[in-house]
């Protein structure tokens, strides 16, 4: 009988064994850590020189609530804060709308104004951290709010470190938390480009998200080739602007998965990084900085089961040595119970506890890409640039991202993968631990952090105090300024940021911009 082809999770042929003779062509065995293009890291000692930021994605309730658990991880030391925020938030809607119904703090934490924002960060350096902000379609509100809460306390934004994901193409194509027509939402994104550009060096102005379509059911090779050719998209547009690309490509980010395929995961970050190097340098960027992917990891929350889950754990350790040894410069590792609910604190703390015995007792931190050269690595990682470079040679004969995105092209090759992948859990040629083999009768009861359905009438009624005690004609005045300068084409960061100070909320900004720009229907 003939043995089954084994392969990777994108269908890459893995052989029995790999020789000398399975290294690619092109190998440079002479490039280091830290050289063009960036294969083997951005940085020539890495871990060596400095360990990643150790993040814990976190916010749920109200401001209080995620305030609360943002003091306890700092004090189990964390290096930099990962916000959650409601889906209300995240569509551009106050607490009081009627879509908000039964969603007001479920998902992240829920913020619509000033008052919110002052609460979520009481007692928080900001100068101190770095702050990751995963929000899309309002981004720019909440990088506001952000602005005017430095600015209040008297901190130069200058020193102000962090990222808001900013990544609306990939909610077209994967997730659906977008607001306005495309063309409408990438002209905010190059305003935000523009504006952190002059007035926030520290800050990441867009963070290109291939974690959603990994979740959406992608191959890890479409993950890469889908998320680069949106990193091009965001390019191309701020070019189109005037925008210098040695001055706004140092601050583009990137933002991966982390499966359970160890080496096909390490791979796709090695070849994710010398791919974009390659693209940036065909765009005209020549500024090192400005070739360089760097990119944030989360470990991968559809890889989490119900059933058994405190297997989970041994999940998120595969994963957090994946990001590792793939040379991330950000994680964060999910808790255990994710697959029910939202992260207690305890199962927040053993994921960080993760990443720290990763660091410091593992040893694999010790040397920079300590892979490089296997055999099996560096052939996976030619063969996983090879394919997705195919696909975004595919994306660019459309046009590119947009209309790859408006035809339907990328939703449907992310949809034929997991339906492919969800037929190979039922026929048992992937195995699932706990979920289709191993299957245990033993039922495991563990905390549920679950949030109580009044937090929205609290919401409500801090909102309405807060308008009551506004001046309500100048905020109608900053409204109709942001609605001329969306007419007159102008930069809408500095009047959303003078909006947000004059107490306007996300969901008044958001509506004033849904009256002139329209909302986008799939």
């Amino acid at each position: 009988m003939q043995e089954k082809v084994k392969k990777t999770d994108s269908g890459i042929p893995i052989l029995k064994v790999y020789t000398k003779k399975d290294l690619p062509e092109n190998i440079d065995g002479e490039i280091k850590p830290g050289e063009y293009p960036y294969t083997r890291g951005v940085q020539s000692d890495m871990y060596r020189g400095k360990l990643w930021t150790m993040r814990q994605y976190a916010g749920f309730s109200t401001a209080e609530e995620s305030n609360q658990r943002y003091h306890f991880l700092l004090a189990q030391g964390v290096m930099g804060l990962s916000v959650a925020f409601d889906l209300p938030t995240q569509i551009g809607y106050d607490p009081d709308h009627s879509l908000s119904e039964g969603e007001v703090g479920k998902v992240g934490v829920s913020i619509c104004s000033l008052n919110d924002m002052e609460t979520l960060f009481k007692d928080i350096p900001l100068d101190k951290i770095s702050t990751s902000m995963t929000i899309n379609s309002t981004s720019f509100i909440l990088l506001a709010l952000y602005v005017a809460l430095a600015k209040k306390r008297g901190i130069d934004i200058k020193q102000l470190a962090g990222t808001i994901q900013n990544d609306i193409l990939k909610e077209y194509a994967a997730r659906g938390t977008y607001i306005y027509p495309p063309k409408h939402s990438m002209r905010i994104i190059t305003d935000i480009f523009e504006w952190c550009g002059a007035n926030l060096p520290k800050w990441n102005s867009i963070s290109i998200s291939g974690y959603h379509i990994r979740e959406a059911g992608s191959t890890a090779v479409q993950e890469v080739a889908f998320t680069l050719s949106n990193g091009k998209a965001y390019v191309k547009a701020a070019l189109e602007k005037g925008l210098d690309i040695n001055v706004f490509g140092k601050r583009l980010s990137f933002f991966f998965n982390a499966h359970n395929n160890l080496f096909e995961e390490v791979a796709k970050f090695r070849a994710a990084r010398k791919m974009w190097a390659q693209i940036m340098k065909d765009l005209g960027a020549t500024d090192e900085k400005a070739l360089m992917l760097r990119f944030h990891t989360q470990t991968g929350g559809a890889t989490l089961t119900a059933q058994q889950p405190m297997n989970n754990i041994s999940r998120v350790t595969v994963q957090t040595l994946a990001a590792v040894l793939g040379g991330t410069q950000s994680l964060h590792t999910n808790g255990f119970d994710e697959a029910l609910g939202l992260p207690t604190q305890e199962a927040a703390s053993i994921a960080l506890r993760t990443q720290q015995i990763v660091a410091f007792e593992s040893g694999v931190t010790d040397t920079a890409d300590p892979l490089a050269g296997s055999y099996f690595i560096e052939s996976l990682t030619n063969q996983i640039e090879k394919e997705a470079f195919q696909l975004i040679q595919q994306i660019d004969e459309m046009g590119g991202s947009v209309p790859a995105i408006e035809s339907g092209f990328m939703q449907n090759k992310i949809a034929e993968s997991a339906y492919a992948y969800q037929k190979n859990i039922e026929s048992k040629e992937k195995i699932i631990v706990g979920v289709n083999e191993f299957i245990s009768e033993n039922t495991t009861t563990i905390p549920i952090l679950r949030i109580d359905e009044k937090i929205r009438a609290e919401q409500i009624d801090k909102l309405q105090k807060m308008k009551a005690t506004r001046n309500n004609e100048t905020v109608a005045s900053c409204l109709k300024a942001i609605k001329q300068a969306a007419v007159e084409n102008k930069n809408l960061m500095p009047l959303v940021i003078d909006a947000v100070e004059k107490y306007c909320t996300l969901g008044e900004i958001s509506d004033t911009l849904r009256a002139e720009f329209g909302e986008y229907q799939a």
